[in-house]
This record gives structure tokens, sequence and C-alpha cells, in this order.
């Protein structure tokens, strides 16, 4: 069929995407003329055409600012356990799952451990407070046992760990999903065959199941990569106070205060721009990685 064939019939589809094409380049692609700010002293009153040019002084001043390199090992340290325990903690419980025999019971954990997915951090973040604060349930516990009160969400050490806690609980029951599926896609003649040849449950699993799996694990992994600098801004933003910042600032909050608060807004959308250019060169080396090991392409 020619063009114009083509487009006779299938115009309504092309319609059908109009919507999704305007809200993608108005909030997507619009807002990237706003990148010139990192290169400019920028002034909401002068706009992007008068306002003076710097060239890279932006940069120079954000990359020597005392906490900057805190900020950026903060972010690598959370991104980095927020995906290998999302991956581990999912992948272990779809193992644990696929060998419960009643369904009833298969459907009711699966459930109830995708719930929390469904909640934005706004109800989370509510709920996290409430149990960790030092009246709260967590330390009340502790009292129970003889141990002192804890300032969970004004300590440095527990605070990260409660950040990627709770986004890998909020976000576990979506991956094992995948797995499940994975799980499900393999041939059940192999398990069949691996049982006649008298291998039980746990050999299966580490010679029929995790081998089957492999290919949408390391899908997941790889994809994973681009993520990396990352770290939850929502959550982050809705949790942390200035007690925490030296172990929980981010690249995301860091920027934020920068430009909204300090109104230092060209030497924020430096670090905006940075952060996108890093974001962009690890997003091309996951899919790049995932088409070599899964043969995974977007089209």
């Amino acid at each position: 069929m020619g063009i114009r064939s083509r487009l006779k019939v299938e115009w309504p589809l092309h319609f059908l995407l109009l919507p999704g094409v305007l809200v993608t380049l108005v909030y997507h692609y619009g807002p990237m003329l706003g990148i010139v700010m990192a290169f400019q002293k920028f002034q909401p009153i002068l706009g992007f055409f008068k306002s003076e040019w710097v060239g890279m002084r932006n940069f120079e001043y954000v990359f020597h600012l005392p906490g900057f390199e805190q900020i950026l090992w903060n972010t690598l340290i959370i991104s980095f356990f927020k995906i290998f325990f999302g991956l581990v903690v999912p992948l272990t419980l779809a193992l644990l799952l696929n060998e419960v025999r009643k369904a009833w019971f298969q459907r009711i954990i699966q459930t109830s451990i995708f719930m929390p997915f469904f909640l934005s951090w706004t109800v989370l973040g509510g709920v996290i407070f409430e149990l960790f604060t030092l009246q709260g349930p967590v330390n009340g516990m502790l009292s129970a046992i003889g141990v002192e009160p804890i300032m969970f969400m004004g300590s440095n050490g527990w605070f990260r760990g409660i950040l990627i806690g709770s986004d890998v609980w909020k976000g576990m029951g979506y991956n094992m999903i995948i797995f499940l599926a994975a799980i499900v896609g393999i041939n059940p003649n192999l398990y069949e065959a691996a049982e006649v040849d008298g291998a039980g449950r746990w050999k299966q699993m580490l010679h029929i199941t995790l081998p089957g799996m492999m290919p949408i694990i390391i899908l997941m992994s790889t994809l994973s990569i681009g993520n990396i600098l990352n770290a939850g801004f929502d959550q982050i933003l809705l949790l942390y106070n200035p007690i925490v910042y030296k172990g929980s600032d981010v690249i995301d909050t860091f920027v934020y205060r920068l430009g909204l608060f300090d109104r230092q807004y060209g030497p924020a959308a430096a670090v905006g721009l940075f952060k996108s250019g890093i974001s962009l060169l690890l997003v091309s080396i996951s899919y790049f990685m995932a088409y070599r090991f899964s043969r995974y392409r977007i089209f």
C-alpha cells in the first residue's frame, strides 16, 4: 500500500496518538529550551534573551561547592542499593511463591505484596513517619525489650536504610509479577523430565527455573543502569529533613533547593544538565547491553 492509501486506513490511529504527542512536546521537549539557563546568570525579569551569558562558570561554581561530592556519593549509594535489592528481593519472593502449591494462598500473598505499589509516596511517607517516630510502634517494640528509643528519622545512618528499605517494599510487588511471568513461560516438560531423573525442588530451581529466568533477569538489570542517578526525588523530598542532609541529600533534592529556595537558577540548571548528560550516556549503555545480552529492542 502507498502512503496515501495507508493514511486513509490508519488516520484514526494517528488521531488517537495526537494527544500523547502534544503532551510529550509540551511537557518533555518544550522545557528543554531552559537548558540555556545553565550557561547564563539567569534572571527571570530579563528572560532567556537578555540574561548575562557566563559560559561554563555555573558548572565550575557547582562542582567546587563543599558538599557536592557528598551529594553525588549519596545519589550513587542510594540508587545502587535500591536497584540491587529491588531486583534481588522480588526475585527471591517469586522463587518462593512459585513453590506454594495452594493457589488461593498464593493469590493472597501476591496481592498483599503488590498492594503498596499502588500507593503514592504522599501516603506512604505519612505511614513511615508514624512507624519510625520516637513515639511510633517501632520504638515501642524496642522499648518493650529494653532497648532505648532510636531517632530513626534524624539519624544519617538509619535514615538511608529506611529510604532503601521502603522503596524496595513499595516496588517489589511489581518486579515480582515480572519474574513470576518469566517462570510461567518456562516449558513444564523440563520439570517433568528432571523429576523423572530424580531432581528435587531445589535442583529444579537451580538448573531449570533460574536459567530459564536469566534473560529477563539480565534485561531488568541492564535497563536499571540508566536509573543509577535517580535516587527517588519524591520519596526523599517527603521524608528527609536538614538533620539528615549529609546522608540523604541527592542531586534532585539539591537542584530543588538550589533553584527554588536559593533562587540560583543558573547553577541549578547546570546540575540538572550534568545529571541529564550522564543519564543519557548510562541509558544508551544499558540499552546496548540489553540488546547485546538478551536481544531486547525498543522497536
